[in-house]
């Protein structure tokens, strides 16, 4: 169901979690740097990369997959890190997971909090991919162009291409995702604080936290700490990589 990449041999077990159209190779320089402390698991999340399509991906759902993955695979106890998407799913799997499973939680730029729909049209353009022979990596961009004018963003989503007998493909559940998009835009399901050391990170050009989304961080996390990476988007961790791994890796220790 779970597909995963290990870094590493020894040290604390870190799960690392991607974003929405992510996969587990965009953190691979990041976990480069953090198995030199730890033993680095990036996993895809259902839907996405080489794991398993899942219908009605909601967070509860998502969250049993990786936290069934983790114990199927002996990983009994680990800290967890997790960016947008992700960070929502980390925090789910925090609010599901038996005591002392989690051992320390970060959130990379988000909040348990609803947002609004801002990937209609990446949906849409990745759907016109899906729909004709792509012959190369030029060709789907030209395709996505149509959709999204921001050509950083572009490359990105592109990383999901996967070359196939007929060309190429992206390595994405477009469907599921769009139907689960909805449920993706809402908050954790969190019936309790979550009693662990937590750290939540943000890019300080970012809008994903802003002020107002303070009460619910702090009542939802009483143990938490906030730190900003200056000068940094919502991508902070491919941004400001040095600070980025620093911050987690002071945290962790």
């Amino acid at each position: 169901m779970i597909n995963a990449k290990k870094y590493g041999h020894s040290g604390p077990n870190l799960i690392v979690i991607h974003g929405l159209f992510g996969n587990a190779d965009n953190w691979h320089s990041i976990a480069q740097s953090l198995a030199e402390q730890f033993t680095v698991y990036c996993v895809d999340l259902p839907n996405h990369g080489k794991s398993a399509p899942m219908k009605e991906a909601s967070y509860p759902k998502m969250a049993d997959a990786l936290l069934s993955w983790a114990s199927t695979n002996g990983i009994d106890s680990f800290y967890l890190l997790g960016h947008s998407m992700g960070g929502k799913v980390a925090m789910q799997m925090a609010s599901l997971a038996k005591p002392s499973v989690i051992e320390k939680l970060i959130v990379v730029d988000i909040a348990p909090v609803d947002y609004q729909a801002s990937h209609t049209r990446i949906l849409e353009g990745l759907n016109a991919i899906n729909a004709v022979d792509i012959p190369s990596r030029k060709a789907a961009d030209k395709i996505l162009s149509q959709y999204e004018d921001n050509l950083a963003i572009r490359q990105f989503l592109l990383k999901n291409l996967i070359r196939t007998d007929k060309g190429y493909q992206l390595a994405l559940s477009i469907d599921n995702i769009a139907d689960s998009y909805h449920t993706i835009l809402q908050k954790p399901v969190m019936n309790s604080p979550i009693d662990i050391p937590t750290l939540f990170i943000k890019g300080e050009r970012s809008d994903y936290i802003v002020q107002q989304y303070q009460t619910a961080i702090t009542t939802l996390f009483p143990q938490v700490s906030v730190k900003v990476i200056a000068e940094a988007g919502h991508w902070l961790h491919a941004e400001k990589p040095l600070p980025f791994t620093s911050l987690v890796k002071r945290f962790l220790s």
